[in-house]
């Protein structure tokens, strides 16, 4: 009988709804993966990219999602006339924002990169969907407006990057006053090993030769920086609630840590897990349940050694930046994401060096007048005097 039960549960089970904002990403990608194990549990609602229609007519395809959304306007056409998708086809950031809107979302998963995850994010909440975030810089740049939106609608903000994920993991079931501080793990990137006077001639693919981890060219380039993990303290300090001087980073080169919480007791909890982004996208996904996956097994016997450093924020400026930021406060942070942001594109296009990147955002955090940062519209106007101050600022001083 009780089979029988069970079966009939899984017939009658609704399907949850889900739109992935960013799906030709590396995080959108994976997810899709994630979500081919678990094709009874969720329906696609909409996937939404910037101008990546080759795999997006792949996508649309596989998983038969209601709707896409393409935010550039050529692609949106190209893609209109030639695909064989039969589904609802958006054009532009309304197109977006309306896919992150849609009424039967159960959950939006923003996974768009640098600061064209704010707006939609934004919108998702006020309409009341849960956010699997795993754009940082919505928080970086708009952490106040964001996390004020989220309590007011009850919405939950469910971190997907993995060091988050695994605060997350590790503080369910305690009470947030018993918390002592949270320690952030960096595996150092490529550069934990290079001398400093060496990264005036650091190249663009050594750079993007992360040791442990496969991402989008943007987030690498953060990570050899070790900007992405500035992004990461903003982002913490905003999701728990907690106080600057409560929020360390600890370098960890084998990435198999991926965050601690220390107790007021002197008790220690860590989340450990292969290097595998999969792995906290489920949770997101099923939060607070989990679910079974034939993902690789951490066998420690195998790992044999785990170290640990502080950060040299003398090699590393960009994560002192960030602790800068959110002591500043108002605006700051969005300064330091949308200089970064520049930077990072124009270090991509070899047009400066790498270590032009701390240079700029240096340069924007002096420079720009830093204002409140308690409604939507200043955000997006500090953000753009930012990257005109910023692009100013390498074609003036940066390039020849």
């Amino acid at each position: 009988m009780t089979l029988i039960n069970d079966i009939n549960d899984n017939k009658n089970k609704q399907k949850r709804v889900i739109t992935i904002l960013g799906s030709t990403g590396s995080i959108g990608i994976q997810t899709l993966d994630v979500l081919n194990s678990l094709h009874n549990e969720f329906k696609i609602a909409f996937l939404t990219v910037n101008k990546n229609i080759d795999l997006l007519e792949e996508q649309a395809m596989l998983f038969n999602p209601i709707g896409v959304a393409i935010r550039d306007e050529d692609a949106y056409y190209k893609f209109k006339d030639n695909t064989s998708f039969k589904g609802k086809i958006l054009c532009g950031e309304e197109g977006i924002i309306e896919a992150a809107c849609f009424d039967e979302n159960d959950l939006v998963l923003s996974a768009l990169v640098g600061f064209s995850g704010v707006v939609p994010t934004l919108n998702a909440i006020k309409h009341k969907k849960n956010i699997a975030l795993a754009n940082k810089e919505t928080l970086v740049s708009a952490g106040s407006i964001i996390t004020k939106a989220a309590k007011a609608n009850n919405v939950e903000l469910l971190a997907v990057d993995s060091e988050h994920s695994a605060v997350l993991q590790s503080i369910v079931g305690e009470s947030k006053n018993s918390i002592e501080k949270i320690i952030l793990t960096a595996s150092g990137g490529p550069f934990r090993n290079t001398a400093k006077d060496q990264f005036v001639n650091l190249t663009v693919r050594q750079a993007l030769n992360h040791p442990n981890w496969s991402m989008g060219s943007k987030i690498t380039i953060d990570s050899a920086t070790m900007m992405n993990k500035g992004f990461e303290v903003i982002e913490a300090y905003w999701l728990f609630d907690l106080g600057l001087d409560k929020i360390d980073v600890l370098i960890h080169p084998q990435s198999i840590i991926h965050s601690l919480v220390q107790f007021v007791d002197g008790s220690v909890k860590a989340q450990l897990g292969l290097p595998d982004m999969r792995i906290p996208i489920s949770y997101a996904l099923t939060y607070p349940n989990r679910l079974k996956y034939n993902f690789p097994r951490l066998d420690l016997s195998e790992i044999g050694n785990l170290n640990f450093s502080k950060p040299d924020l003398v090699k590393f400026p960009c994560l002192g930046f960030a602790y800068e930021s959110l002591r500043i406060g108002g605006s700051a942070p969005s300064v330091v994401n949308a200089a970064n942001e520049v930077a990072v594109e124009a270090f991509l296009k070899e047009q400066i060096r790498f270590v032009d990147i701390a240079e700029c955002i240096e340069s924007a955090l002096k420079s720009i007048q830093i204002v409140e940062d308690d409604n939507i519209e200043a955000i997006i106007e500090t953000d753009k005097e930012t990257r005109i101050f910023t692009d100013n600022y390498i074609k003036h001083y940066l390039t020849n």
